[in-house]
């Protein structure tokens, strides 16, 4: 199974994505996607898990964490996380999903890194080019094992 993975597109999806995530099994977006219609655009080429970012609408519909199976492994997503210290509503999340991936993004930082057996993923930021800013999505390869390729957005 494969899963693309973004974040902080912040109202602009990468006409790129499409290309990328194409034949991935499912996407999810772990917030800041800036208007409902990214989801729907996302829609079109896979079936989507998104949650709500800091700067995204409640009125939305988005929940702020999601919970989700996928591949016979246990995802949590929340925009912001800081793996080093769990907020009590991450620490509960993961308590009671006992996620083996916690996606999110916020920091505009690919990142990966596995603490107390499960895998943390950030995918970057994915929203329009500022400066020389990274802008980065992510494709996590489920088999036995869980592959995680960073694909830069040109």
């Amino acid at each position: 199974m494969n899963i693309g993975i973004l974040s902080d597109t912040h109202g602009h999806l990468d006409p790129s994505i499409r290309q990328i995530f194409k034949g991935v099994d499912h996407i999810l977006h772990a917030g800041d996607f800036g208007f409902a219609s990214i989801i729907l655009e996302l829609e079109d080429i896979a079936p989507v898990t998104a949650v709500l970012g800091n700067t995204d609408d409640a009125g939305t519909g988005f929940k702020e964490v999601e919970a989700i199976q996928l591949g016979g492994r246990s995802f949590v997503l929340h925009h912001i996380v800081d793996p080093a210290h769990l907020s009590e509503r991450m620490q509960l999340a993961c308590l009671h999903h006992a996620p083996d991936v916690v996606v999110y993004g916020h920091t505009h930082q690919a990142h990966q890194e596995v603490r107390d057996g499960r895998l943390f993923l950030n995918p970057g930021y994915a929203g329009r080019r500022k400066g020389d800013e990274r802008r980065t999505v992510a494709i996590l390869r489920m088999g036995e094992e869980m592959e995680i390729d960073f694909i830069d957005l040109d």
